[in-house]
């Protein structure tokens, strides 16, 4: 059975608000949560950029959920070493339930500090050489590491969970899922892609787990459903390499004003009729995925949690 988690977006958010969202979705039945890790919005209209490492410090002492970071990017705003001790402490506060997802990131959150932005062959380069680093201060043991990317002199993290933190990989197209494949504990992505999540087990990923998120907009009406997700997540449109090289939310919100409501639609669930919510979910059960985490666009939080809770969520178990 495919497990249903909810989906804490904190481009949307401030952390007292995804705290609370983590009990109600605890409550509501959800049975994980997922965590976005940004820098900046996408666009000013959702408003938010909490540090997650400080929410998720605040989340381990609200909920007994599963948390995973969907995703972080270890390799250029917050070296490898930084994210392997975060981690690490994040393990020991959610007692074994956290998970470190990974990935190559964007130029809208890791330009900030004015390194060059790779293009996307080097970008995986340096995801590849990151998760070694985190993996090998996550034995424990003094590491020293001189590598193409990252230097790391006598370090070693002293706080750590008992049981090693699982890395899952994000990947979007072949090359990140085959890398997913060869190096991850388990897969992440955010399209119901039968093709990718074969192409993962395929190339090393086997058995392991494969998460997928996704956006649906709960909302008295279809109309209100629909404009809110346009507002607020046009740009989860934008083709081609556009959500990994645009630098400002600014810019996003240009390039999505080409985004049509009708486009929106099609691609997110909205609106009060739970079977077009229940559709969105299969797509990515038949898809082969594991766990789907699922975010409600918008203010209207109870609305949502209250309908999943009796109209959605039933129907999945």
């Amino acid at each position: 059975m495919v497990s249903i988690g909810y989906f804490l977006s904190c481009e949307e958010f401030g952390p007292r608000q995804l705290v609370r969202q983590a009990r109600l979705a605890e409550q509501a039945g959800f049975e994980r949560l997922w965590i976005s890790d940004h820098y900046h919005p996408w666009n000013d209209a959702q408003g938010n950029s909490p540090f997650v490492w400080s929410v998720i410090g605040a989340l381990s002492e609200v909920t007994a959920l599963p948390i995973s970071t969907a995703v972080t990017c270890p390799t250029v705003r917050i070296h490898p070493a930084l994210v392997a001790q975060a981690a690490a402490t994040a393990g020991v506060q959610c007692e074994g339930r956290f998970v470190l997802g990974v990935g190559s990131g964007e130029a809208l959150n890791e330009h900030i500090l004015g390194h060059r932005w790779p293009p996307a062959a080097v970008r995986l380069q340096m995801l590849e050489e990151a998760i070694g680093v985190i993996r090998e201060l996550h034995t424990g043991r003094e590491v020293s590491h001189h590598g193409r990317h990252y230097t790391v002199e006598n370090a070693r993290i002293y706080t750590r969970p008992e049981q090693r933190v699982p890395i899952y990989v994000a990947g979007f197209g072949p090359r990140a899922t085959r890398l997913a494949g060869r190096l991850g504990d388990g897969y992440c992505t955010a399209k119901p892609d039968r093709d990718m999540v074969q192409l993962f087990r395929s190339s090393g990923g086997g058995d392991k787990p494969v998460q997928g998120g996704m956006k649906v907009c709960w909302a008295d009406s279809q109309d209100v459903g629909l404009e809110t997700a346009h507002r607020l997540w046009a740009n989860e449109l934008l083709p081609g390499p556009l959500p990994s090289t645009l630098p400002r939310p600014q810019d996003f919100e240009q390039a999505s004003s080409l985004v049509s409501k009708e486009a929106v639609g099609q691609q997110i669930a909205y609106g009060p009729n739970p079977e077009r919510h229940l559709v969105a979910v299969w797509k990515y059960v038949d898809a082969g995925f594991d766990e789907v985490y699922v975010q409600q666009i918008g203010h209207n939080q109870e609305g949502f949690f209250n309908a999943w809770a009796d109209k959605v969520l039933p129907e999945l178990r």
